[in-house]
């Protein structure tokens, strides 16, 4: 399979995937179906990064950004409305989960997801078209380039100790779905692939607690956990920096390979 069917089916598979999700998050199956609705969107997202120069493309970009954003909070009450329940916070969670309904009404109605659907319909052919007019080896150059740019400031990152936490959590997580989009093309080991994936686990570990902190600070009901959040906050990004060291060192030694 060439890199250019490779990608077609991925993204059928994603759209598939989509389907799904809002099917499930429409009739209230699970509480994992937004969750898979915002990773098939990343990894549409991470499959379309190295064509973000290229005309055809960009309304699907645009369309899985919008869902993203539209999404992004629904997801961050839902991580908190757990986080809650599992320290016995129950009337909290309560009140947090009742507006989850309507959100996940908004977003079932939404045009942002409509118009997802809608230029998931269309890409295909748009895709091919470029495939036909360029080449599929301008294309497989485009995701080969990309890969090296992001990994080339992920390694500037990881060596600049001042670096802010908040972007490089996002620059982890960017690198981690764009590696795994394009395997064949990655210069990471299996190994550092791993410690990729541990890595943003962590800081998102880091992340959650930090924010929860930030909204204890003016949510009058969670008060009660900030300190504890604060404490878990701490020892979350003590954690995550021991793993930021052991992944630039693996990630300096594999380095060489970026310029080929």
């Amino acid at each position: 399979m060439s890199a250019v069917d490779d990608i077609v089916a991925q993204v059928l598979t994603l759209q598939v995937r989509i389907y799904q999700a809002m099917a499930r998050l429409e009739a209230r199956t699970d509480h994992e179906a937004l969750h898979d609705l915002r990773i098939a969107v990343r990894r549409i997202r991470s499959l379309m990064r190295p064509f973000r120069a290229i005309p055809e493309v960009l309304c699907l970009i645009d369309a899985a950004k919008q869902v993203g954003a539209l999404t992004t909070p629904v997801r961050d009450l839902e991580v908190m409305i757990e986080e809650l329940k599992n320290r016995g916070f129950h009337s909290q969670a309560n009140l947090r989960e009742a507006r989850l309904k309507s959100h996940y009404s908004t977003i079932i109605r939404s045009t942002a997801v409509a118009n997802l659907l809608n230029q998931l319909d269309c890409w295909p052919s748009a895709f091919r078209s470029v495939e036909i007019d360029k080449g599929s080896k301008y294309l497989t150059t485009r995701i080969r380039r990309t890969l090296n740019r992001q990994l080339k400031r992920l390694l500037a990152a990881l060596e600049d100790a001042e670096f802010d936490r908040h972007q490089l959590r996002a620059m982890v997580k960017r690198v981690r779905y764009l590696t795994e989009s394009f395997p064949q093309f990655s210069p990471l080991s299996c190994e550092a692939a791993g410690a990729l994936k541990s890595l943003q686990f962590a800081l998102g570990e880091w992340h959650d607690q930090y924010q929860w902190c930030q909204q204890a600070l003016v949510e009058v009901d969670l008060r009660p956990l900030h300190k504890t959040w604060l404490k878990g906050s701490s020892r979350a990004l003590e954690a995550a920096e021991a793993q930021l060291a052991a992944f630039a060192d693996l990630f300096r030694d594999g380095s060489q390979r970026l310029n080929k």
